[in-house]
């Protein structure tokens, strides 16, 4: 039964969140560029004034970032670099990456650096038939850095796929879908009000960024975070399989089942936990719940 009284919604009535693409504030001195947040092993940007680093930043040739890792049978296929971006426009209740929602807080990197660090696994990346995954915080917030990061990928023959919400599906040019070979979807409730009370944001963008990939023909799996009390009624929960089922390039699905080992980055961060009493659920539900997304021919795990 959902808790009403758990609501996302409220993080946007103080004026906190983004509907768009990373822009920074004018700042009056030279940027710093201090290493930490994750990005160990990556080049550290250059100095730059204030004019020269927002020019960087609208040209694709600066992004904020939290961290990278090397990680197998997660976010895509074989072993891959998960390159995680800073900024969200969401505030999902469940976030496990709570520090990565504000850009500006993020470490500063050009392109060329990820780019040379993520050639250095090529040959992992070939054997595990594996690639490079873009994820967040929402990487379609920096579409421009984005975007040379996924040509310079494939310009090295390797596999790419970004993990979204879909909210800013907009910002994915047609010259970017080409160079994605695959989108983790985050279907994060089938019902818009539970959709809105989950991450404080419309559902009907991911729904028409999903008919995008799929008119394109791009591979989408998709993602469904159960959450007791707040998205697993069963009505959002067929609502959502039915969404899926729109998608004719869908070839997975993902029920992930809530769990709380967020708390403590949300308390650390001085930022309101709303589940912060709710327990994680039981297999049997989960079991339960992958059945009826099976139940509407969608091969789910």
């Amino acid at each position: 039964m959902a808790n009403h009284q758990l609501d996302a919604r409220k993080y946007f009535e103080v004026g906190e969140g983004s509907t768009g693409e990373y822009a920074p504030a004018p700042l009056e001195e030279e940027i710093p560029r201090a290493a930490g947040k994750g990005l160990d092993g990556i080049a550290r940007a250059p100095e730059m004034d204030r004019h020269e680093h927002i020019m960087a930043i609208r040209n694709g040739d600066l992004g904020s970032l939290h961290s990278w890792e090397l990680v197998t049978a997660m976010d895509g296929p074989g072993t891959r670099m998960t390159v995680f971006f800073a900024g969200c426009p969401l505030r999902c209740l469940y976030c496990h990456n709570p520090d990565t929602l504000h850009a500006r807080e993020g470490t500063v990197a050009t392109p060329e650096a990820i780019l040379d660090r993520m050639g250095r696994y090529k040959a992992v990346f070939k054997v595990t038939n594996g690639g490079v995954t873009f994820s967040g915080g929402e990487p379609l917030m920096q579409p421009a850095f984005l975007a040379k990061l996924l040509r310079g990928a494939k310009e090295m023959g390797i596999h790419t796929a970004i993990d979204t919400s879909g909210f800013l599906g907009r910002n994915l040019s047609d010259e970017m879908m080409a160079d994605t070979d695959l989108v983790l979807l985050d279907i994060k409730s089938g019902l818009p009000d539970y959709y809105e009370r989950t991450t404080g944001r419309a559902l009907q963008p991911t729904i028409d960024f999903g008919h995008r990939l799929s008119d394109a023909g791009k591979e989408i799996w998709a993602r469904f975070v159960l959450v007791p009390g707040l998205t697993d009624d069963v009505d959002n929960i067929e609502a959502a399989a039915e969404i899926m089922k729109e998608f004719s390039t869908l070839t997975r699905v993902e029920v992930l089942p809530f769990h709380q080992m967020a708390r403590d980055k949300w308390e650390s961060l001085g930022m309101e936990y709303q589940l912060r009493d709710v327990q994680p659920p039981a297999k049997e539900h989960t079991d339960l719940v992958r059945e009826i997304f099976r139940s509407h021919g969608l091969t789910t795990f």
